[in-house]
């Protein structure tokens, strides 16, 4: 109750102080506002700019504008209006301070109707509500809590199992290696290795590479005795079988049309050719992805020229094309006698010998 009565005074008091400091704009605090062009609410930095552009505009030196009379009744009306704004600066920050000032007086009044917004009737229907509901809150928030404990705990014993059994798997790893090293020592002695062809002579292992380090040679041989490759490796290999098949499909094809080329002919071949470019490009693209991922610089591969390897395809082609030349004429004497035959047999030899060149 007694809460109740110091809010209402304070209300009072501060209504009676609002009323009693409120005065009507005089005439000529409006005239002033009207000659500067300005609202009667607008800030001191329109008031500012309004002034100087009536005073740039009426000053003497101005020219054509020129009005001392009306600039002296600018600059009048600038200063009633910038005191008129401080005035009610402040005025303001007194109210504010006041209402800061008087906060305190009735704190549980305010408390007493807000309850954050919970429940609603009366305010003593609205306590009961809003104290259930922090009841409640807490409640969830002791769940919660124990939650997140219980949580945490079953995380810590679910990583020590598993630390356990790490450790159980490297004790028995070692256990094995023991056994291992057990008995190899047992079969040493007993002279059960005497047999063995290298018998006191050093392994040849790592004759080839004496510098690489032992367990990187055996991880290496033993990735490559299961079938791992490297990447850059698989695709080395895949691009040179590309390229070798390419080729040999190109001499095929050009077997295939002849040694004459008819105008039909002709053009099959320059379309095989074009389809031949096409497949170079895609190769070239594949040996971007390999340059990539190698990872030795002197390991990195260049483009195929597509009309070098249409060279060096119909080179082979001739070639092909000599050989069997030389076949069909040695078939063709060695009715005549042995030594032509012989003859023959050696040049079909050498014509062999410079086609697998």
């Amino acid at each position: 109750m007694l809460t109740a009565k110091r809010s209402y005074v304070v209300t009072c008091t501060r209504s009676a102080r609002m009323f009693s400091g409120y005065k009507a704009m005089s005439k000529s605090l409006r005239d002033c506002y009207r000659l500067l062009n300005v609202q009667e609410s607008c800030n001191p930095e329109k008031v500012k700019e309004a002034y100087l552009k009536l005073v740039k505009l009426h000053h003497p030196d101005s020219g054509s504008g020129a009005d001392p009379g009306k600039f002296m009744q600018v600059k009048e009306a600038y200063k009633a209006v910038v005191k008129h704004l401080a005035e009610k600066k402040a005025e303001s920050e007194r109210e504010d301070d006041e209402e800061e000032q008087f906060k305190h007086i009735a704190p549980q009044h305010r408390q007493y109707l807000s309850f954050e917004g919970i429940g609603a009737g009366t305010p003593s229907q609205r306590e009961k509500q809003y104290r259930k509901f922090r009841m409640n809150r807490a409640t969830d928030q002791v769940l919660d809590y124990r939650k997140q404990k219980l949580q945490h705990q079953e995380l810590e014993n679910t990583m020590m199992v598993k630390d356990v059994q790490q450790s159980k798997k490297i004790k028995i790893t070692q256990a094995v290696e023991r056994l291992v090293e057990d008995l190899i020592q047992e079969s040493m002695a007993k002279g059960e290795f005497d047999n063995l062809s290298g018998k006191g002579k050093p392994l040849q292992k790592f004759s080839q590479y004496p510098y690489i380090d032992p367990m990187t040679h055996n991880l290496n041989r033993i990735l490559i005795e299961n079938g791992y490759q490297p990447e850059w490796i698989v695709q080395q290999k895949e691009i040179k079988q590309t390229i070798e098949k390419l080729r040999n499909d190109m001499v095929a094809y050009r077997r295939k049309l002849g040694e004459s080329l008819t105008l039909h002919n002709q053009k099959q071949w320059n379309l095989k050719c074009e389809q031949f470019r096409h497949d170079i490009k895609q190769l070239n693209k594949m040996v971007d992805r390999f340059n990539l991922v190698v990872p030795l610089l002197n390991r990195q591969m260049l483009h195929f020229n597509p009309d070098k390897e249409l060279a060096i395809i119909l080179k082979k082609y001739d070639v092909f094309l000599e050989a069997s030349k030389a076949t069909s004429e040695v078939m063709e004497k060695s009715a005549e006698g042995d030594g032509t035959s012989v003859h023959a047999k050696n040049s079909l030899f050498a014509w062999i010998k410079f086609f697998l060149k």
